[in-house]
């Protein structure tokens, strides 16, 4: 489970992983925490809620914002803004940045050094968050623009 990855894990060890998080485990919550696990694409409300709401014909959007927000109070889950209009979220806690396809929509992660990110501005700061996003073609979409 630390490694992020539900794959063998039964509702009730996601049940117990919620618990020691100070999250009151529910059917719904740990559906949708095991969906995030599950699909490591940074989704949004509404693709969480779509996804879902066939198999729990009790889930609401608004369930699911509530327990994105405990999510995060718990730091189980952090909210990635990369544009102002979309709310996104990523059980990946990792330090690590996001590039957007501007093409295709498609968020990917990549790996950071923070430890080469030097600013004697914010030296003086108490960073609680980093967030690092970038913006543009992907390789794959680029590719494919190239053959036309």
């Amino acid at each position: 489970m630390r490694d992020q990855n539900t794959q063998g894990n039964s509702m009730e060890e996601l049940n117990l992983y919620l618990q020691e998080h100070g999250v009151k485990p529910s059917y719904q919550r740990t559906r949708i925490y095991e969906y995030l696990l599950n699909h490591m694409t940074h989704p949004t409300v509404d693709e969480i809620y779509q996804s879902l709401a066939d198999q729990i014909p009790t889930l609401s959007k608004t369930t699911v914002y509530n327990t994105l927000k405990a999510f995060m109070d718990a730091q189980l889950v952090r909210l990635v803004n990369i544009e102002e209009h979309e709310a996104r979220f990523d059980v990946d806690l990792s330090t690590h940045g996001h590039f957007k396809c501007e093409k295709c929509g498609h968020i990917y992660d990549f790996e950071l050094d923070m430890s080469e990110f030097k600013s004697d501005f914010l030296k003086t700061f108490l960073i609680k968050e980093r967030n690092i996003h970038f913006q543009g073609i992907c390789s794959k979409c680029h590719s494919e623009s190239d053959q036309h």
